[in-house]
Parts: structure tokens; C-alpha cells; sequence
């Protein structure tokens, strides 16, 4: 198996670790340490992700991890590729208390 990450992709992790570098180290460490868990358990899992909200193919794939979406592509059954990471599109939601 031969998992690939597109240079995008290096530089939005780069980005998104940067800033919880300079909050929390630990946390930082352990976000990193359970992304490439997830990555490297992509040929295993890749056909229970549904298909990318980003991009009309059933090849590609989204990984939801916290607040994040990973995209990644099945190239064939060998080869994936990491194509970026976002954060995830929250829709904002109005609470009324009633009282």
C-alpha cells in the first residue's frame, strides 16, 4: 500500500499545527500522533468514508478527525492520496430558551 500527501495538503497540516504548537505542545503532539493513525489506517477503512462533499466522484473520499476534514483520494487499490485538510463547515445553529 502507498499512501501519498500532496504538497497542499503538507502545508495546510503545517498551518493548522503551527498555532496549537504555540498554545499547547501536548495537544499539538497527540493531534499530529492520532492524524497519522487515521492516514495510515486509510487502505483499511477507505470504502466505509463517504464520498467527498468537496468534489463529485465516488473515489474521493472524506475523513472527518475533530474539527477537520481530511480529503483523500483511492487511486486504485494500492495507492491513496492525501489531497488537503479543512476545517470543518459549521452551520450556525439559534437556540431559542424559552423560560
Amino acid at each position: 500500500m502507498e499512501i501519498l500527501c500532496s504538497e497542499l495538503f503538507e502545508k495546510q497540516l503545517k498551518e493548522i499545527l503551527e498555532p496549537m504548537i504555540q498554545d499547547d505542545i501536548s495537544f499539538a503532539k497527540k493531534f499530529k500522533i492520532y492524524l497519522d493513525t487515521l492516514i495510515v489506517n486509510i487502505p483499511t477503512k477507505a470504502k466505509k468514508y463517504k464520498k467527498s462533499i468537496y468534489f463529485d466522484d465516488e473515489n474521493i473520499k472524506d475523513l472527518e478527525y475533530e474539527d477537520y476534514i481530511i480529503v483523500f483520494s483511492i487511486e486504485n487499490d494500492t495507492t491513496y492520496v492525501i489531497i488537503g485538510m479543512v476545517k470543518k463547515p459549521w452551520l450556525k445553529l439559534s437556540i431559542k430558551v424559552i423560560i
